[in-house]
């Protein structure tokens, strides 16, 4: 049997030992691809999710927008009849569940003009230098951070 020299066993030690450093190095790359990509996946569905609700919302909301013309202008004597108090729930239920979904009214008169929230069809003369929203012609909504539909608002500068 041959006995391997001092020297050549310290190559040895020192090759294995720079392989398991490179293999390591190798493993926690891989590691970090992988919760990388679970997270990037995680966050696309998240979107996804927020794109298809808001899909389904934006097909939604000219029935509410209905619904809401529709109670402006009920005759005063009919305010107090049970049809309309119907018609009120039915509104109220449709609001009650875009709140559960995250989907939020954009807020507008008395706000200042944000066109990134508001869509302006006309504007007055006013006194101030700011432009502020002084009537909603129709609602705004927005889940998150993101725009459903823009409020289409009247403005006065």
């Amino acid at each position: 049997m041959t006995q391997k020299q001092p020297s050549q066993q310290t190559q040895n030690n020192n090759d294995t030992d720079a392989q398991v450093a490179q293999l390591t190095e190798a493993l926690q790359r891989e590691r970090a691809d992988a919760v990388n990509l679970r997270r990037r996946h995680e966050e696309e569905m998240t979107n996804l999710r927020t794109r298809v609700k808001a899909t389904v919302v934006k097909d939604l909301l000219p029935i509410i927008d209905n619904f809401e013309r529709a109670l402006k202008h009920v005759p005063e004597d009919l305010t107090d009849n049970d049809y309309i108090k119907g018609v009120q729930g039915v509104v109220k239920q449709f609001e009650k569940t875009l709140a559960d979904l995250g989907v939020e009214r954009i807020k507008t008169v008395g706000e200042p003009f944000n066109p990134e929230l508001h869509e302006a069809v006309s504007a007055e003369e006013g006194d101030g230098d700011v432009e502020v929203v002084s009537e909603e012609l129709q609602s705004g909504y927005k889940i998150g951070n993101n725009v459903v539909r823009h409020a289409m608002v009247r403005v006065t500068s």
